[in-house]
């Protein structure tokens, strides 16, 4: 089995239930719905990903910012404490409480390169498969598959 194939035979069958797209409010309602395992590695899946694509600043600029707490609580979960720590930094770019709504979000982007240090350890931090073996691990370990 490659690095990923347990975390996401997890993932695959809820993939289309939580939309990311719409209010915070339906976000969550549909979020609250999945078991724990699935919200730690839908919103880290999402996170990660969006991060290895374009950075923190992706990340946040896309609708996938929405789910940026969800993610600091589900990195420590699977084993990624520096991914939650790196993710916590660069929430602090904006105000408290965290924006939901991505309009706000954006409107505090005014620079790509305030995240590159951030965006290069948090590559360092699941570099080699470093997340895939995590989330797998993390199904192993709860028996969540």
């Amino acid at each position: 089995m490659r690095p990923g194939e347990l975390y996401w035979s997890l993932l695959d069958p809820i993939w289309e239930m939580v939309s990311i797209h719409g209010a915070a409010e339906l976000f969550l309602h549909q979020f609250g719905k999945l078991t724990e395992p699935q919200k730690q590695l839908f919103a880290t899946h999402w996170c990660q990903s969006e991060v290895r694509n374009g950075g923190f600043y992706q990340f946040f600029e896309n609708a996938t910012g929405i789910l940026a707490p969800e993610a600091v609580a589900g990195f420590p979960a699977i084993g990624l404490e520096t991914c939650a720590s790196l993710l916590e930094e660069a929430m602090r770019h904006f105000d408290t409480p965290y924006p939901r709504e991505r309009e706000t979000r954006y409107l505090k982007l005014q620079d790509e390169d305030v995240f590159k240090k951030l965006d290069e350890r948090f590559f360092d931090a699941i570099a080699n498969d470093g997340y895939e073996r995590a989330a797998d691990d993390y199904v192993s370990r709860t028996s969540a598959a």
